[in-house]
């Protein structure tokens, strides 16, 4: 059920497994990946009860760029080793009848710059992939922190941001690491019931009196909605 209290037990569980799950032995690779899912879920609750798509889309397309992120950075490297050494269906096939499937050695360290090179382009669309992915996750929680009032998403949106940045001078793992933690605090922060928001007017919480057109709380002598302006006054007489 779509609610802010599962999606605080399904976030901050899953944030916990994100965080601690690459130091668990034998099935390090998996435990964060169902964290991962699990906070995918209690975002999606976030954007259900909270009824704004872009929550869930942003957060969706910053885990989808994660994705694509990390198989690029592999393809690449993967494509560029196997054509430095000299590795094609034909040498695979040379392997497995003569035991010798790679070129003359002189070849690979003749190619050794090429190899630098492309491996240091891997890295760089890894960066750029992880940074345009971390503006989206910024996206989803700045959004979540302005419904729900947990002013620490926002931060850990920002925290991701700046450890997507400084990535590619290694220091990048331990900021989101940090931001991780602020993720798991401000999930199990997060209200059993979205916040009542406070008249623009008053400055008063709820009075029991709602609009008919919206059905926002409104001050009790209101003759306009002050959210989407419908008008309450009897319509002037006619002379």
């Amino acid at each position: 059920m779509a609610d802010l209290k599962n999606a605080k037990i399904l976030g901050g569980i899953g944030s916990i497994l994100m965080l601690i799950g690459a130091f668990i032995p034998m099935v390090g690779g998996i435990v964060p990946l169902i964290g991962l899912i699990l906070v995918i879920v209690g975002v999606y609750y976030i954007g259900e009860v909270t009824k704004d798509g872009s929550i869930f889309k942003n957060y969706l397309l910053s885990f989808i760029l994660q994705i694509v992120a990390v198989v690029a950075l592999f393809v690449i490297i993967i494509i560029t080793i196997g054509a430095t050494i000299g590795f094609s269906p034909m040498a695979f096939y040379d392997l497995a009848q003569s035991e010798a499937g790679v070129t003359d050695p002189t070849t690979v360290f003749g190619n050794i710059g090429a190899l630098i090179g492309s491996c240091c382009l891997a890295i760089i669309v890894f960066w750029i992939l992880m940074i345009v992915s971390s503006m989206f996750l910024r996206k989803s929680f700045k959004s979540i922190s302005e419904h729900t009032n947990v002013g620490l998403f926002g931060t850990a949106g920002t925290v991701y941001l700046v450890g997507a940045g400084l990535l590619i001078i290694g220091v990048g793992a331990i900021v989101i690491l940090i931001a991780i933690i602020l993720q798991i605090v401000a999930f199990f922060q997060l209200p059993d019931a979205l916040p009542t928001r406070s008249n623009p007017d008053s400055g008063k919480q709820d009075t029991g009196r709602k609009c008919p057109n919206c059905g926002r709380p409104i001050p009790m002598d209101s003759q306009v909605c002050p959210y989407c302006g419908k008008d309450f006054r009897p319509p002037a007489p006619k002379e």
